[in-house]
């Protein structure tokens, strides 16, 4: 039996004025969350984003169709509501975070890491006052406290909307570094993502593409690059 999906019901969707932000409306009447809270968004580009959302919908209502509303959905049913747990669980990264883990051999795959990582954790040392090191294998060794410290305030001074798509720059690449990064422009998003994926590629190299781990790759990968367009259009 297929799942049931409510039926488009309405002419247009339109930006309107709320207090403290914007909402959207559909044939004059406000979208609610899936939880029923009123979708109120920071920035009116959001909302026209999500309104071309609602507008580009044919026939039934799909979540999958909707990225926006899905993510400003989940600001607001889930990171607003348990905001310093969602962000200690972000900030926990820096002390386990990806660019610190490195290869012993082969050497070639060392030289990468340090080629493409190392250039990251000095940015992170001299724009987010926090200096990370770099071990040797997997097995966990905690940083600096300070420097943890320095990120996880950071973290915690994000709001909900901002933390609902840092989620996904930080969890997608196992990187509080790498999610920093794209969050501040410091280099191009897409740069960013093949940063966090040069072990992955290293063995793609190495036995050949595995087009299951291919798809899984390239899913990801577009959830981090809506993250950050999520994250440009709050600033709009």
């Amino acid at each position: 039996m297929s799942e049931w999906k409510a039926r488009r019901f309405w002419k247009a969707a339109d930006v309107a004025e709320a207090d403290q932000g914007y909402t959207v409306h559909l044939d004059g009447r406000p979208v609610k969350t899936p939880a029923k809270a009123a979708l109120i968004l920071p920035s009116q580009a959001l909302a026209q984003r999500i309104a071309a959302e609602w507008d580009a919908l044919e026939e039934a209502i799909d979540p999958t169709l909707m990225p926006f509303t899905r993510t400003a959905n989940s600001a607001i049913d889930k990171v607003a509501v348990q905001k310093p747990e969602v962000a200690e669980m972000l900030a926990e990264y820096g002390d386990a975070d990806l660019l610190c883990y490195r290869a012993d051999a082969p050497v070639e795959l060392v030289q990468r890491q340090a080629a493409a990582w190392d250039p990251m954790l000095d940015w992170a040392a001299q724009h987010l006052g926090a200096r990370l090191q770099p071990r040797t294998g997997v097995i966990h060794e905690s940083q600096d406290p300070e420097a943890v410290a320095a990120l996880a305030s950071r973290v915690h001074d994000m709001n909900a909307f901002e933390l609902a798509a840092f989620h996904d720059l930080v969890s997608l690449t196992g990187s509080l570094v790498l999610g920093f990064a794209a969050f501040l422009d410091a280099a191009p998003t897409l740069n960013i993502w093949n940063v966090s994926r040069i072990d992955e590629t290293w063995q793609e190299e190495q036995w050949g593409a595995d087009e299951e781990a291919q798809a899984v790759a390239e899913t990801k990968k577009v959830a981090f690059l809506h993250a950050k367009s999520f994250l440009n259009l709050l600033q709009d």
